[in-house]
């Protein structure tokens, strides 16, 4: 298993009225570092015939973010079956290494010539394992 990890401090625009991070932000977080991760692992070559689609996400929060937070965003690839793939995300306190939020993502996998979903090639299983 492939671990991609990414550093970001929260600003006053990740924020809520309650002045923690908005659950609105973790979710665009999480699909943030999985286009990340499949850009910089992926070729042109697959980008430019296949892409993801999210059909199932699920957030659990464990503790809030404030601002001026320092955190550490952990992805990988748990499964992948036909054509869908299963991601984790894991977003920590940089500084207490406190897990605030974890995520798993079900990612349909799709052509751009059909818009159908597409069995996902051994190639792209062997990118993330």
């Amino acid at each position: 298993m492939q671990i991609y990890e990414q550093e970001l401090s929260v600003t006053q625009a990740d924020l809520d009225a309650r002045q923690h991070v908005n659950n609105v932000r973790y979710v665009q977080w999480v699909q943030d570092i999985a286009e990340a991760h499949w850009l910089l692992k992926s070729p042109e070559t697959i980008r430019s015939q296949f892409y993801w689609v999210m059909i199932s996400h699920h957030i659990h929060y464990k503790a809030e973010a404030v601002l001026g937070d320092h955190l550490t965003l952990k992805t990988f690839v748990i499964q992948t079956e036909s054509v869908k793939s299963v991601r984790r995300v894991e977003i920590y306190n940089s500084k207490t290494q406190k897990l605030l939020a974890s995520s798993e993502t079900i990612w349909c996998f799709m052509s751009y010539e059909t818009h159908k979903p597409t069995r996902i090639p051994s190639e792209i299983k062997t990118l993330f394992s």
